[in-house]
């Protein structure tokens, strides 16, 4: 059991860890003035999408253990708007929130594995918590990359295996494995792998 929850937590941290990166390789090839553009009255902005993960974050993984997850001195509300809020601050927040989250769960070990955290009074394992937040963050990364993407249009640089390059990409792959070059997360091959072909 402890070895794999050993796995299960570090594979959370590293996934955590890569789309906050992922998120922050993309908002930072936006302006301060596409950082703040929504594409509709009903969308959100990149910067609102920052000030509400950070406000989740802050929230559900303060006390975790101690407190409900929804925290009296959050207003959710608020973090749809943006109220003398500026990129500086907003970027502030944001590893204020993701460094709550890693300061939470980090520290866990296989004894906490059967506790509970509770959400809105609901009562989730470890691992549900987890995953629940999990899933809620991907869902807004990718939001955050579809928005500066658009953006970018023809200038962005790719986060992902650019289009008609799997192959090549592969191959980067293998060949690093052939040197004996450890593999690095996902991510991280993918902006090597840009990198390269940019300098090429």
């Amino acid at each position: 059991m402890e070895g794999l929850w050993s796995n299960y937590l570090a594979d959370s941290v590293r996934s955590f860890r890569n789309y906050k990166k992922l998120a922050e390789r993309a908002f930072e090839q936006v302006s301060d003035e596409e950082f703040s553009r929504s594409l509709d009255e009903e969308g959100n902005s990149i910067a609102v999408i920052v000030k509400h993960i950070a406000g989740n974050a802050r929230s559900r993984w303060r006390d975790l253990f101690t407190s409900d997850g929804e925290k009296a001195d959050r207003n959710r509300d608020t973090e749809f708007e943006m109220i003398g809020d500026t990129r500086a601050s907003l970027m502030e927040f944001w590893e204020t929130g993701w460094q709550t989250l890693f300061d939470a769960i980090e520290p866990l070990s296989v004894d906490d594995f059967g506790r509970t955290i509770t959400i809105r009074g609901e009562p989730h394992t470890v691992v549900e918590a987890i995953n629940r937040q999990m899933t809620h963050y991907a869902y807004h990364v990718g939001q955050i990359v579809f928005l500066a993407k658009h953006f970018r249009s023809k200038e962005w640089r790719s986060l992902s295996v650019p289009r008609n390059r799997s192959a090549e990409f592969n191959q980067f792959l293998a060949d690093k494995q052939e040197r004996g070059e450890a593999g690095g997360d996902r991510f991280d091959s993918v902006a090597e792998f840009s990198r390269k072909d940019a300098e090429n």
